[in-house]
């Protein structure tokens, strides 16, 4: 009978879900994080229950012909990254896989594998995401540090560099340290709720080289702000001296990433016992209150609390397939539901007569109508509100006026509302587009559209996250009959 703390040696056969390898000892299934199929291992039980076990891994006796060296070491500890230890060729090959079996499972679709195009992957998957947010703390010297979390805690990793951000990272988490010491800033204790800095947030516009850090602080004002200032401006120069990385051979054309430049610095105030990051309030110490970056022809004004993807390179290809499957031809009405800042929203309005989009958060709806200035598009009209409630209500008022040709969803995790996929077949657009960050809910979904007339005609899946299960993928369903 196997028990707590065993010492067990394990031959990874699958792969779960979030990344774990799975194998089996005397009959009973076991998860061990960091493991890949085909690794030979030796393991320690951490828990074990009927069925199950999950176990750490202690050391690999036979590595897999998958197993690589992670580009970071802190990789294993950090809870950002959990698959830089497999090739990136079968990382593609897991989220494919991952994508089909929920399509399967979930969504009754027998055929999925036929449906599925090719994975879009990248050239080079690392340095990729134009935001990262830093938690702040201190190291075992007890002197301030920024990193990650490790992985299902609060306890921080402290790092000096992540290989999935911009290289300009590097030089701001140099300076914040610098800053945070010179002034003697205390940082925040997540229990006691005292201490000033909670954590940093970057932006950098990958197309336009603008670099923006906002400070999240438990407080109303942080010590000499022009200290930090004077610190971004260097670090910004500092960066500026050293080679550009190229984008990488898949990216979107313009060759390389653009020498960043110090467009904002800003505090975010945060006094609330909560893990959610970013205040209600936020003030601009350097620049501007935003920073501006470009998907394909479209300029996007970003603030730090706006949500944009976050990798530019990737995007492009997401949204490209978007455009695709919706088939414009210039004559076409297109609901965007769940459209944010209006990203795809303009996408859509530059090869649609007509777009709407929805939205909860107003300060995103007042971004997307800023970005539809700012790039002459006046084809697209934004309402506040929750989709399933704002489509419903002014499709019943002018049905003429609000019907679909197209309807564009690009639903959050949980997927979308019932009462708005009824909507949706009630207005029985020609073309559905189903953006979608998880495949579970997706394919819960495409059954529910099924029974109501929908068929899925094709799926495209986008690894926007590499080294982690998280994928995006692009659905397209016509109307049957």
């Amino acid at each position: 009978m196997m028990k707590k703390n065993d010492l067990c040696e394990i031959i990874i056969e699958d792969m779960g879900k979030d990344g774990e390898g799975i194998g089996h000892v005397d009959g009973m299934t076991v998860f061990v994080k960091d493991t890949v199929v085909g690794d030979r291992a030796k393991v320690k039980l951490m828990k074990v229950k009927k069925n199950m076990a999950f176990a750490r891994l202690m050391e690999i006796l036979e590595p897999s012909g998958c197993r690589v060296t992670p580009v970071c070491e802190n990789a294993r500890a950090c809870g950002g990254c959990t698959l830089q230890h497999i090739s990136y060729e079968k990382q593609l090959e897991l989220l494919q896989n991952h994508v089909k079996n929920c399509l399967m499972r979930i969504g009754e679709v027998r055929e999925a594998e036929t449906l599925m195009e090719p994975i879009l992957g990248m050239g080079d998957p690392f340095h990729f995401r134009n935001k990262m947010q830093f938690p702040v703390g201190l190291d075992r010297e007890g002197k301030p540090a920024l990193g990650f979390y490790a992985g299902h805690t609060h306890s921080l990793v402290p790092l000096t560099d992540c290989p999935a951000g911009h290289p300009v990272n590097r030089e701001l988490l140099r300076a914040v340290r610098e800053y945070l010491a010179e002034a003697e800033v205390p940082v925040y204790n997540e229990e006691e709720h005292k201490g000033l800095v909670r954590h940093v947030l970057t932006r950098v516009g990958f197309f336009t080289g603008q670099v923006m850090v906002c400070m999240v602080i438990n407080g109303n004002r942080l010590p000499e702000p022009e200290l930090l200032v004077r610190k971004m401006k260097e670090a910004v120069e500092v960066r500026n001296d050293t080679p550009d990385k190229a984008v990488n051979e898949s990216g979107s054309g313009n060759g390389a990433l653009q020498k960043p430049v110090l467009a904002s610095v800003a505090i975010s105030i945060n006094r609330e016992r909560t893990n959610r990051i970013l205040g209600d309030r936020s003030i601009i110490l350097y620049g501007k209150p935003y920073i501006e970056d470009r998907i394909g022809d479209i300029t996007f004004r970003i603030a730090p609390e706006s949500f944009y993807q976050v990798n530019p390179v990737q995007t492009e290809k997401l949204y490209g397939k978007a455009l695709e499957y919706a088939g414009l031809t210039g004559m076409e009405t297109v609901w965007d539901m769940y459209c944010g800042i209006g990203t795809i929203s303009l996408f859509l309005a530059k090869q649609a007569k007509q777009v709407y989009g929805v939205e909860i958060v107003p300060q995103a709806i007042e971004n997307a109508k800023e970005n539809a200035g700012i790039n002459q598009i006046e084809n697209a009209e934004f309402f506040v509100g929750k989709a399933e409630e704002v489509v419903p209500s002014l499709y019943a008022e002018e049905p003429d006026r609000y019907r679909a040709d197209v309807v564009v969803v690009d639903p959050p995790r949980k997927g979308c509302d019932p009462a708005l996929l009824a909507t949706i077949a009630a207005m029985r657009p020609d073309r559905l587009v189903y953006v979608s960050c998880d495949p579970a809910t997706l394919a819960r979904d495409i059954a529910i559209l099924t029974k109501d007339g929908f068929e899925l005609k094709k799926i495209a899946t986008v690894d926007m996250f590499p080294h982690s299960m998280h994928v995006e993928t692009v659905a397209l369903l016509t109307r049957g009959g």
